[in-house]
């Protein structure tokens, strides 16, 4: 651990969380916004400890996942419309519980709230299997082809529990209208994936034979 690397990771985690405060509270024109701060809970309570855990063990990864400096412009517009629906789902879902629109059961939101953590979960046991993952598109230095574990069942698992965690989200903050928005996030993951499976195949030595082995992308008997 450097303290180059601490600085980065709690200015960006810190900017995290003003950032998806001020896109969900703003809109509710009020802070007594209980699933707001559900939201804030169990996205960024685990986020910190993960972080602390990774600055320990593995610094490289977490300088990994700090990168979001994608070179490819596919990608980058990947990332362009992926904060769009961020950024339009929050400020939906603050508006939605300003206005009275339409609430979400409880039941719902406690649903959510379950899978959400879940894959989080989930989402560590893929960052323990892969230590070559990264934010951005690129092959790394003697980067190996990984076919254990979740890889074993599709090939971009991280990917597959990130829909869970994001169509998740808008239902945790008991806004359909902002799960409507959230909605187009597979379609947004599916692009990035095709993207990356060309640069993967061509670059990547194994990977090919990979891709006969475990036959679907990110959602085991569909895709």
């Amino acid at each position: 651990m450097t303290s180059k690397l601490f600085v980065q990771a709690i200015t960006k985690f810190l900017a995290g969380v003003v950032s998806v405060g001020l896109l969900i509270f703003l809109p509710a024109g009020t802070f007594f916004y209980f699933n707001g701060w559900l939201l804030m809970g169990i996205l960024f309570v685990p986020m910190f400890f993960a972080g602390i855990v990774m600055m320990f063990k593995n610094p490289d990864l977490l300088k990994k996942r700090l990168n979001a400096g994608e070179k490819q412009k596919e990608q980058t517009l990947v990332v362009k419309l992926s904060g769009l629906m961020f950024f339009s789902g929050f400020i939906v879902a603050g508006l939605d519980f300003r206005f009275n629109w339409y609430t979400l059961p409880k039941c719902f939101v406690v649903f959510a709230t379950v899978v959400f953590l879940v894959s989080y979960i989930l989402y560590a046991e893929v960052l323990r299997e892969n230590t070559y993952l990264s934010r951005t598109v690129e092959i790394q230095e003697n980067q190996k082809v990984i076919d254990v574990g979740l890889y074993s069942i599709v090939r971009h698992p991280m990917y597959s529990i990130t829909v869970l965690l994001f169509l998740s989200v808008p239902i945790v903050l008991g806004s359909v209208y902002s799960f409507l928005i959230f909605l187009s996030y597979p379609i947004i993951i599916a692009k990035r994936i095709k993207g990356e499976e060309k640069l993967l195949e061509k670059e990547l030595v194994g990977y090919r034979e990979y891709m006969k082995k475990v036959r679907y992308r990110l959602i085991p008997f569909l895709w």
